[in-house]
């Protein structure tokens, strides 16, 4: 019997949606194409973001400080681990239905909540760059400043929004037991919006404010678990060079090399397709044999045939 190609998934935004009733049709999609893996043959571990998840916890936690003053500010370590909690929920339960409508059974689904650490000596602490929550108005950063020493950042004319730090993952706390469930046969979902993040303190881990990108804490989790793909999804079927320019050219397949001179030259968005394209560089250079793929939600089954998608291999 052929080994079951182990998979990590990493999903965007897009197959979660942007409230709660999104949330609920978005994953259902999202599970149908996660079970063709399985009916491919694929063992298969989740991750996924959260940006506009735990913006939503941010600011409900906020809007309770208002209404009750007894209430203390909630760290963006906690409103992370309650974005990756009510994911989990919807985003198992989803799997769990699709895979009975298909009848397969005796695949448990679960969701981990994860901690990741990160280093607190990461330059990105001195530069905060992740904005997070609702755009305000000056008076009202100026507030949020004063009263939770929150760094606000004014965008393009839009308003202001907290900013905040975007580490890399160094360790993910939870992996021996991630690792344990999927030798086990579980389908298991972690590292959810990249993990919450958290310092080391001897023997306490304490919470950071901070998010880490999820595509960086997917690359770690897929190299950890030893991984046989990594599949980035994302809004667009393939990478493109000169994005949105007439001489915009698609790229099935790219060499580490190739990537690398692409990422160099400036091809790629920062906070949007470039780190991306790093983490897919990343794993796919981490092992001879380690495949990246970058493309749809929808198209996912078709990238791991060779079909679609721009894939990395070293």
């Amino acid at each position: 019997m052929n080994k079951k190609k182990r998979v990590v998934i990493a999903l965007g935004g897009n197959a979660l949606g942007n409230t709660l009733p999104e949330q609920m049709q978005a994953v259902k999609i999202t599970a149908k194409a996660i079970v063709d893996l399985i009916e491919e043959g694929c063992e298969v571990v989740v991750a996924h973001g959260n940006g506009p998840q735990v913006g939503m916890v941010n600011n409900a936690m906020i809007a309770l400080t208002h209404e009750d003053q007894e209430q203390p500010n909630t760290p963006l370590s906690v409103c992370v681990a309650m974005s990756q909690a009510y994911i989990g929920y919807d985003l198992q339960n989803a799997l769990r239905e699709e895979l009975l409508n298909r009848g397969i059974t005796g695949i448990p689904v679960a969701t981990m909540i994860t901690q990741v650490r990160v280093d607190e000596h990461d330059p990105a602490f001195e530069h905060p760059s992740k904005p997070i929550g609702k755009f305000i108005s000056a008076k009202q950063a100026k507030q949020m400043e004063e009263n939770f020493g929150y760094m606000m950042k004014e965008d393009s004319g839009r308003g202001y929004r907290r900013v905040v730090a975007s580490p890399k993952p160094v360790e993910i706390v939870e992996l021996d037991t991630i690792r344990t469930m999927v030798d086990s046969g579980n389908l298991v979902i972690a590292c959810g919006g990249g993990g919450i993040p958290v310092v080391r303190q001897g023997n306490h881990l304490k919470g950071a404010s901070a998010v880490i990108d999820k595509d960086f804490a997917s690359c770690l989790l897929a190299k950890e678990l030893d991984a046989d793909y990594l599949i980035i999804l994302t809004a667009v079927e393939k990478v493109a060079l000169n994005f949105g320019t007439p001489e915009e050219k698609w790229l099935a397949h790219v060499s580490i090399d190739e990537a690398k001179r692409y990422i160099a030259e400036g091809h790629f968005a920062p906070g949007s397709m470039l780190p991306k394209v790093q983490a897919a560089v990343d794993f796919a250079a981490s092992k001879f044999g380690r495949t990246a793929l970058i493309t749809l939600l929808e198209k996912s089954r078709d990238a791991v045939q060779g079909k679609t998608g721009t894939t990395f291999r070293s």
